[in-house]
């Protein structure tokens, strides 16, 4: 089991904290320094260092508002699969059903092909965690989900699709408080799903640091893939000598090629400029 954080510290539950005091706590990041990488992208960013238990905030954010979740619920998806028993592992294959799950035109080919739960989470395989949703089911995964006081716990009757606008939704301050109790072990997991998902979500790093993550991102209005697009960037920092960090990014543009690379690239950057980063992270 690789450590994660020690029970002493006391765990902060953003869900139920209201924006502007966490807005008059944190530490801010000056937007304006920013202005030209932001350009025309609407972005909200949360990061708590669990170590000093400083939470780092960027100017003019608005963590309260909620947004479906997209890819990012992969993160406590891979969890549910495992600690249900749904995938008994991170490496077991599913076949790719193509009469099933035919393949749309947005597809890339990583998708059209058979995959294991570590491959789907890295990929963002869409119709493998619909696969999921159906054996998992509404009734466990609005139990689950409650429990963990993830956003709105809102999976409509049959659904698998109901984290790509169809019900779900969940804010950044519920990102990073539902991150904060997941590194804390506080989700009454196993070690083994937990430490899957560590393994999965690894996204690159240096030295001591290491960056663990999951984006997601979809049209602002349903089926509109030439449109507006939001996304996002959650996940943890894990560092030997010091607990971890937890981070959340929300952010829209005018289409998927602005918030494509900027999702991740600016999270990172914020991260370093928070100093939660060492600078040449990402170089």
């Amino acid at each position: 089991m690789i450590p994660i954080l020690p029970l002493i510290l006391v765990a902060t539950t953003f869900s139920t904290t209201p924006s502007s005091a966490i807005a008059e706590e944190a530490i801010r990041l000056d937007r304006a320094p920013l202005a030209n990488v932001i350009d025309n992208r609407d972005v909200t960013f949360l990061a708590h260092d669990l170590e000093t238990d400083r939470r780092y905030i960027l100017e003019g954010s608005d963590t309260e508002e909620r947004h479906a979740p997209w890819s990012t619920f992969k993160i406590p998806n891979l969890l549910i699969a495992l600690e249900t028993g749904v995938v008994p592992d991170l490496d077991t294959m599913t076949a790719w059903d193509r009469e099933r799950r035919p393949a749309m035109r947005y597809w890339p080919d990583s998708w059209r092909q058979d995959q294991s739960l570590r491959t789907a989470f890295q990929r963002s395989a869409v119709w493998y965690f619909q696969d999921i949703a159906l054996d998992v089911g509404s009734d466990r995964y609005q139990a689950i989900l409650a429990d963990w006081e993830y956003g709105n716990a809102s999976v409509p009757e049959g659904s698998d699709r109901f984290w790509l606008n169809s019900g779900l939704e969940v804010s950044v301050s519920e990102q990073v408080a539902f991150l904060e109790r997941l590194v804390r072990n506080d989700l009454g997991t196993s070690d083994i799903s937990l430490d899957a998902l560590i393994t999965a979500s690894l996204t690159d790093q240096v030295g001591s640091y290491a960056l663990h993550g999951k984006t997601g991102a979809g049209p602002v209005a349903a089926g509109n893939f030439s449109g507006r697009f939001e996304g996002w960037y959650v996940g943890f920092v894990l560092r030997d000598d010091a607990a971890p960090i937890v981070f959340a990014l929300h952010t829209e543009g005018p289409d998927f090629r602005s918030i494509r690379a900027f999702r991740q690239e600016f999270a990172t950057r914020l991260l370093i400029e928070a100093e939660l980063l060492p600078a040449n992270f990402g170089d």
